[in-house]
């Protein structure tokens, strides 16, 4: 008498896609709270984890190794495109998000040649930050529609290259930001580790490619521009 054979269901490893690990490194524990509940309601997506500055972020990283960083570029002990640059030099190809309050037109170029894989303002967050996530994740890039048409038109060569805050390297306009701050000359070369000559350097250099002739029009310009940045 031959046997039967038990119908046990097949079951197919590839069938459910592991969850995708997400870190969180914002200065906010409110908007951190917030932006955990919006992922954990999402079908395969967590939160692994958040830090609340630069140095415990990348020991988060080094530590949970997530599958995807999302980053604010305003940290308390280290602006977040230096965070980006030691992701990259430490866990290189480490997926990271620029998630800020930063008009992109600013700092979306820069993000992503610090290594991100895309940025999206806060603003907007509740809106795209799911669907900005998962397309890193798959590979991708995401950006903003006037963002890419703003890059694909610099590739092409159809946009003037203009006296502007974009000429900058990002140390000197994050030095820029400081001196609007009030920041004085040897804070700032003691927050960067770096010696007031070459902060000097620095203003000298900015002034410069923004035709700004002395130091008190420096001051008035860095006050103005931090403002308007308070006020995005």
């Amino acid at each position: 008498m031959q046997r039967s054979r038990s119908s046990k269901p097949k079951t197919n490893p590839c069938a459910q896609e592991a969850v995708k690990r997400l870190l969180l490194i914002d200065d906010h524990p409110i908007m951190r709270h917030g932006l955990a509940q919006l992922i954990r309601a999402e079908e395969g997506l967590t939160v692994c984890g958040e830090a609340g500055n630069a140095r415990d972020g990348l020991s988060a990283v080094t530590n949970l190794k997530p599958d995807l960083v999302v980053i604010d570029l305003t940290l308390p002990d280290k602006n977040g495109l230096e965070l980006l640059k030691d992701i990259q030099a430490m866990h290189p190809g480490t997926l990271c998000l620029v998630l800020s309050m930063h008009d992109e037109a600013m700092y979306g170029e820069r993000a992503l040649r610090a290594g991100a894989r895309g940025y999206i303002m806060k603003e907007a967050a509740a809106d795209y930050l799911i669907a900005a996530a998962r397309k890193v994740l798959s590979g991708g890039i995401y950006v903003s529609e006037s963002m890419a048409s703003r890059m694909l038109e610099q590739v092409t060569g159809n946009r003037a290259k203009a006296v502007s805050l974009e000429t900058l390297t990002d140390r000197e306009l994050e030095v820029l930001e400081m001196i609007g701050q009030g920041v004085a000359t040897k804070i700032i070369a003691e927050r960067l580790c770096i010696s007031a000559r070459t902060v000097e350097a620095h203003r000298a250099h900015i002034k410069d490619k923004l035709a700004i002739t002395d130091g008190a029009a420096l001051v008035r310009y860095a006050v103005q521009w931090v403002e308007s940045q308070n006020k995005v």
